[in-house]
């Protein structure tokens, strides 16, 4: 293995022309830390200039060994825990994640995702971007960062807001699992595979001649399986309610339609933070028409506003984002506080400066993304 930043959490090596990292933290399903970031960004940064290395592929490591497991998003205990102690690496670890995930967009050679299992959050971030997004009948997707007080990050108000009709609004205000079909029906995966033949498409990377440009294509031909159209049933629905002006409007539709879908949607909403549905139902919206660079400036703002929530006078423990993490993940009551506590106190005086920028453009974190 290539050590790339004394993180053992990221195993990375070069095999057969190919780039190959494994996500070696399985207890925590592989969840993201400063660390993790900073070591697949440096094996990233040194493969795209290494001509030897034509392509690089992703997997997570399993509690059985490798796949069966992707990523469960970022460390959200690490983030507590930095939130009420005031530590910098916080602010750290989003402008170095944000910028990996523009990294992996913009990659200059072909990036594969083996999207085994969870595919949460940050799983999200370091797979979206992929040029090839393999997922599987094990694959269990969703951005469900509404349910902690957050905001569905790492490009997902890009990759969210593209997806067809109004999927990405559904998909953002609600956190709903998707499984792979579900996934490439929702434009968010390419291909299917069966789980069994992954270990098996993983070492044939590494046989691929590079010299000839079909190749990829064929390995891809090989081991890919075939997909149920309209793996999404409730797309009319989905495409007519969450077309809604607003969050109140979607609400009232839901509650309007009364079908047995519509009632577990609302159920849903209900159980998320008001103030985080009004805010990402915003994300989307804009994200639609940003270019992926401007979108993540935008999402590294808004993530500052859910720590430190100044136009509320809320930070550390009274943030949303904190008591969310810990109603999850800390305590585990399952019970957060939030704060408006009914979608319809919500007031656009409390969402709009989640757009307002702490810093000037030339003092951005992430300035230099283009």
């Amino acid at each position: 293995m290539t050590d790339f930043s004394q993180c053992d959490e990221v195993l990375a090596e070069v095999r057969g022309g190919v780039g190959l990292v494994t996500l070696n933290r399985p207890r925590a399903l592989n969840a993201l830390s400063l660390p993790m970031v900073r070591a697949l960004t440096a094996a990233l940064k040194r493969w795209s200039d290494d001509p030897l290395v034509h392509a690089v592929a992703i997997r997570g490591m399993g509690k059985e060994g490798p796949f069966g497991a992707f990523c469960a998003g970022g460390d959200i205990r690490f983030f507590h825990t930095a939130a009420l102690s005031g530590d910098p690496a916080l602010e750290d670890f989003f402008t170095e994640e944000y910028a990996l995930n523009h990294l992996i967009h913009t990659y200059p050679k072909p990036y594969i995702a083996f999207m085994d299992g969870i595919v949460i959050g940050g799983g999200m971030g370091v797979s979206q971007g992929a040029s090839h997004r393999i997922v599987t009948g094990r694959t269990k997707m969703a951005m469900p960062e509404t349910g902690i007080g957050l905001f569905p990050d790492v490009g997902g108000g890009y990759f969210l807001s593209r997806c067809p009709g109004r999927v990405g609004e559904w998909l953002a205000l609600t956190g709903e699992l998707l499984d792979g079909e579900g996934a490439v029906a929702a434009g968010l995966a390419d291909v299917m595979m069966e789980s069994a033949s992954l270990p098996s498409a993983w070492d044939a990377l590494s046989q691929i001649d590079w010299q000839s440009p079909a190749s990829l294509g064929k390995w891809v031909a090989t081991f890919s399986i075939a997909t149920s159209a309209g793996a999404i049933s409730a797309r009319p629905l989905i495409d007519a309610i969450f077309a809604g002006k607003d969050v109140s409007t979607i609400v009232q539709a839901l509650d309007s339609d009364g079908s047995e879908w519509a009632r577990a949607t609302l159920a849903t909403l209900h159980k998320r933070s008001p103030l985080m549905l009004h805010v990402v139902l915003e994300q989307i919206r804009r994200g639609r028409d940003m270019s992926l660079a401007d979108e993540l400036r935008m999402e590294r703002d808004m993530v500052r506003h859910c720590f430190t929530t100044r136009h509320l006078a809320r930070s550390g423990a009274s943030s949303e984002t904190v008591e969310g993490i810990r109603a999850l993940a800390v305590d585990k009551d399952h019970h957060p506080r939030w704060s408006p506590a009914a979608i319809e106190e919500v007031t656009p005086e409390m969402v709009e400066p989640f757009f307002d920028s702490p810093w000037p453009a030339a003092a951005h974190p992430l300035r230099h993304l283009a």
